[in-house]
């Protein structure tokens, strides 16, 4: 596993404080607060579709997606936040604020409890406005008697996204064929990092946490926390002051996607919306993506990377001529390390300047609920070649910075997508 030592770590470690403990820090950032919701957003609305040239005519689709919105992945933070609200009613610190919060947290609770981690009424429309806009998009490929493939995780929330988008691709055309999977038999593309050793023993070992908590320490802001439990709450330490202060962000932020209103303007500043923001993205970048620390958390995308390869080549080849679409449904974690394994303009950042993370990739953009990469495949009406446009989240990428295009023949894709493979996984 490639990893740094120590001695590099405390370095990062070094060259990130005196930026992020600066009052006038030149890397905070300003984004708006659905922003800061980050990975928590709900899909972005697209309102126009993707055209593409009269010279090509879509063909095939090769679809990774992420589970749609949902309620809160489990109770912790819901409680946590629970515990501290009812801890300053019975001392008598909670502000007017804080018992509106205290409020608004019972009724996420009360309105999760039996559906933690479910996918809700958002997430199952969201699922089936993108299958909408990629059938009107991609009319000829979903031609009656045509063959649709689908795999999930084993997650509830990823099959129900798979079920709702074949679902509306069925209201589309009945007359298409599908096939679907789900379960931990899927998990090496769907989960690897329920299953890869390596990610395991990254896990384990966890060679980001002293350079995040470095950055936490640093840039948490507590004053949000503090002007909902009363300045005169007691907290058993700082570890815990700044610890409920991301909680109490991250319940807030994660409203919308379970259909409540926004409510991150309500409790927060910009300054520390974007401050704890920056903490929970940094956290993922560090997790999720390559970087500096390892290339572990992106490697595990191989062999999800492999069979986009294998099953695109099975279309062109002709070997497998009648499935015109492969659609996968898994999780941000799943997303997060194809993208940057990729190299995706916006999604893969190397830097040894952590605080400067938060301006270069940002999860709002890359893994919003429903989030979503897509390989469309082309043919050239004249010469009958083969091309590719990847496009995330419905919006056409270029493959590397610089490029002039975004339709690249199968063959170079295929090249660089293989170049892309640690050795030891090809």
């Amino acid at each position: 596993m490639r990893v740094l030592s120590k001695i590099g770590l405390a370095f990062y470690a070094m060259i990130l404080l005196p930026s992020a403990m600066n009052a006038a820090d030149p890397m905070a950032t300003k984004y708006d607060m659905r922003q800061c919701e980050g990975s928590l957003t709900p899909y972005p609305q697209i309102e126009s579709s993707v055209s593409y040239p009269d010279t090509l005519v879509p063909v095939f689709i090769n679809h990774v997606g992420r589970h749609g919105s949902r309620y809160p992945a489990s109770s912790v933070y819901c409680l946590t936040l629970q515990k501290a609200l009812a801890k300053a009613e019975a001392t008598g610190t909670i502000t007017a604020l804080g018992r509106n919060l205290q409020k608004l947290n019972n009724e996420v609770i009360a309105l999760s409890n039996g559906r933690w981690g479910a996918l809700d009424s958002l997430g199952m429309a969201e699922q089936a406005n993108i299958a909408t806009r990629m059938y009107y998009n991609y009319t000829k490929v979903f031609s009656d008697g045509a063959h649709i493939k689908a795999l999930s995780s084993y997650s509830p929330r990823s099959m129900m996204s798979m079920f709702s988008f074949v679902h509306q691709l069925d209201r589309m055309n009945n007359r298409l064929s599908f096939s679907t999977s789900t379960g931990r038999e899927n998990s090496s593309q769907m989960r690897p990092f329920d299953v890869d050793k390596a990610y395991l023993e990254f896990t384990e070992e966890k060679p980001w946490k002293e350079t995040y908590d470095n950055y936490f320490n640093a840039v948490c802001p507590v004053s949000a926390i503090h002007r909902v439990l009363g300045e005169g709450y007691e907290y058993e330490n700082e570890d815990e002051e700044k610890n409920l202060a991301i909680t109490e962000y991250y319940v807030i932020a994660g409203l919308p996607a379970m259909s409540l209103a926004p409510a991150l303007a309500t409790y927060f500043t910009v300054d520390e919306a974007n401050a704890l923001w920056s903490c929970f993205n940094l956290r993922q970048y560090l997790q999720r993506t390559a970087s500096t620390i390892s290339t572990v958390p992106a490697d595990i995308a191989s062999d999800l990377l492999l069979n986009l390869i294998e099953t695109t080549d099975a279309f062109v080849n002709g070997e497998d001529s009648e499935t015109v679409a492969v659609l996968r449904f898994g999780h941000g974690e799943t997303v997060l390390p194809i993208v940057s394994l990729l190299r995706l303009p916006g999604c893969y950042y190397l830097t040894n300047y952590f605080d400067t993370v938060a301006g270069q990739w940002c999860d709002f953009d890359v893994i919003p609920m429903a989030a979503n990469l897509q390989l469309v495949v082309f043919k050239a009406v004249n010469s009958g070649k083969y091309y590719v446009r990847l496009d995330l989240n419905e919006k056409p990428m270029k493959l590397r910075k610089g490029d002039d295009e975004i339709y690249y023949p199968w063959g170079e894709v295929r090249r660089y997508m293989t170049n892309c493979i640690p050795l030891y996984a090809q």
